[in-house]
């Protein structure tokens, strides 16, 4: 999707650059204007002050002589000049008694009019003017400005002394010289020059503009616009695009880091290629590594639990053997001395019993092949209770030695369970031996078997020493043990921990004391 023109960095530039001239050149403009008006208006009101003192000096020697016919023709023939508008003379009661205009002499003015409300604005009038007082600006009927001059006539000695005059010489102001210029010109010359200050300023924004675009476009826009480019196309998965660097300003370091990332970026991406065609060869290489180390590691539990089993093994088969060994001579006795029928069915007694206490024998042996035998987890319906019976008189020896009790507390029914058998009894047995080396002294093991929410929970409850908060995170994991290196390989609870898996259950150590600990073992209902 294409970049609105409003966001793009040249123009947002060329705009800030326009506004920025825009707002001097207006300001500079605003001052020139106004100082050119206060300029000419002081020239036009020096102009008017020198017009009102030469009508002032013109008609002072007709006024001491009384000759009213002079000093109008005098004031007509100045009103003639370009630009004055006006000349009026008032006296003391401000009648007009001169003016360029004929109808208003004699004619009374009202004090708060132009010329005199500068003087009577207050209740006693003034007696004489600052220069800035004396100078005002209005607009006429015509609605064009005029500039009017207010010229008081003192009352000076040569007219309180004339013989025409009856001034008294305590009156200080006789009358007023009211000049009223136009300034029609001097406004078409500020609007000229207004315009024309208005028209360089446009010009020179213009021109400042369209340099700053060129300036931009060539040395912003365009490596920017190929930094852009070169992100689009990384970023579409061309890694092997580069920009071309041709200066050695921001912009060229920039562009070469950026082909420098490039590079790498295309780097990393064939590594990662390449470990992705190769993954899943890698990945079944693990598992099938894994899975050896896991039947190494099986295995050799297997050998340590066979190995504390000996005793066990001894002891079941010595008893058996021993009554086998004593019947056996027994036998060979009586059949030396027989002589009655009694004694004929005393021999089968013994033999049947020498049979029993063979198959006996056969099967501790058949027992512990199987447990020892390496095979695939084959899955089969089972009784999980005879398991579990299974283990307990495997280790049956290992409880008489340490004068601990196995307590069964579970229904006196079947639990079916699709299990391997073989390794469920492989896992109760390291469970049984581990609490039974827990408890230095007698105690008793529980075995608790139970049906809770469509799950079958086993817990094997000990009296033993507990585990300690520091072992218990990592008693599941393989050649972590807390026994002496010479009494444990630290893999029986891995191996646990992997058969309980495999057969979709959990394990967990669900209470821990120094009073004893308990294994709770959970299946699925269904497995």
């Amino acid at each position: 999707m294409k970049t609105k023109i409003i966001n793009k960095l040249s123009v947002r530039l060329i705009a800030s650059i326009s506004l920025i001239l825009l707002s001097i050149l207006s300001f500079y403009t605003y001052l020139i204007v106004k100082n050119l008006d206060k300029y000419l208006t002081e020239a036009r009101f020096e102009s008017a002050y020198n017009m009102s003192d030469l009508i002032k000096k013109s008609t002072r020697y007709s006024m001491l002589l009384n000759r009213s016919e002079d000093v109008h023709a005098i004031i007509k023939t100045l009103g003639t000049e370009i630009g004055v508008q006006s000349i009026r003379i008032y006296n003391k009661q401000g009648f007009i008694i001169f003016s360029t205009d004929s109808e208003e002499i004699f004619k009374k003015v009202n004090v708060t009019a132009e010329a005199c409300i500068v003087c009577h604005n207050s209740s006693i009038p003034l007696k004489s003017l600052t220069n800035q007082n004396k100078i005002r600006i209005y607009k006429n009927t015509e609605n064009k400005r005029v500039l009017g001059l207010i010229n008081p006539i003192q009352n000076e000695p040569d007219c309180y002394n004339a013989a025409c005059h009856a001034h008294s010489p305590k009156v200080q102001v006789l009358g007023v010289l009211d000049v009223v210029v136009s300034l029609n010109g001097l406004d078409k010359i500020i609007a000229q020059n207004t315009k024309n200050t208005i028209l360089s300023a446009g010009l020179i924004i213009i021109f400042i503009s369209l340099f700053s675009w060129l300036f931009i476009i060539n040395l912003v826009n365009k490596p920017i616009k190929k930094l852009t480019k070169g992100i689009n196309e990384v970023g579409n998965g061309n890694l092997n695009y580069r920009i071309e660097v041709n200066t050695k300003n921001e912009f060229g370091q920039m562009a070469k880091r950026f082909n420098e990332m490039s590079e790498k970026l295309n780097e990393a991406y064939d590594e990662i290629k390449n470990w992705s065609e190769t993954l899943n060869d890698k990945v079944n290489e693990k598992t099938e590594e894994l899975k050896n180390i896991y039947n190494q590691v099986n295995q050799i539990e297997k050998l340590a639990s066979l190995g504390k089993l000996s005793a066990t093994v001894a002891h079941e088969l010595n008893n058996p053997l021993e009554g086998i060994l004593t019947f056996s001579k027994l036998i060979i006795k009586k059949l030396n001395t027989i002589q009655k029928e009694d004694e004929f069915r005393k021999l089968i007694e013994y033999l049947s019993l020498i049979s029993d206490e063979a198959s006996r024998c056969g099967k501790i042996v058949k027992d512990l092949l199987l447990f020892s035998h390496e095979e695939k987890d084959v899955f089969a319906k089972e009784n999980l209770l005879t398991i579990i019976d299974k283990s307990v008189n495997l280790i049956n020896h290992h409880l008489e030695m340490n004068n601990i009790r196995l307590i069964k507390e579970y229904p006196q029914k079947e639990i079916i369970v699709n299990c391997n058998a073989q390794k469920i009894q492989q896992a109760l047995m390291s469970l049984f031996i581990n609490s039974i080396e827990a408890m230095p002294r007698e105690g008793k093991i529980i075995v608790k078997v139970a049906a809770e929410n469509n799950q079958i929970i086993i817990r094997i409850i000990d009296e033993g020493t507990g585990i300690t908060a520091k072992d218990l995170p990592h008693i599941f994991e393989p050649f972590y043990s807390t026994k002496e290196a010479s009494n444990g390989t630290g893999l029986g609870l891995a191996v646990v921990y992997g058969i309980i898996a495999n057969h979709n259950g959990e394990i967990v150590v669900e209470n821990t004391t120094e009073k004893g600990t308990t294994f709770r073992i959970k299946f699925p209902q269904d497995v």
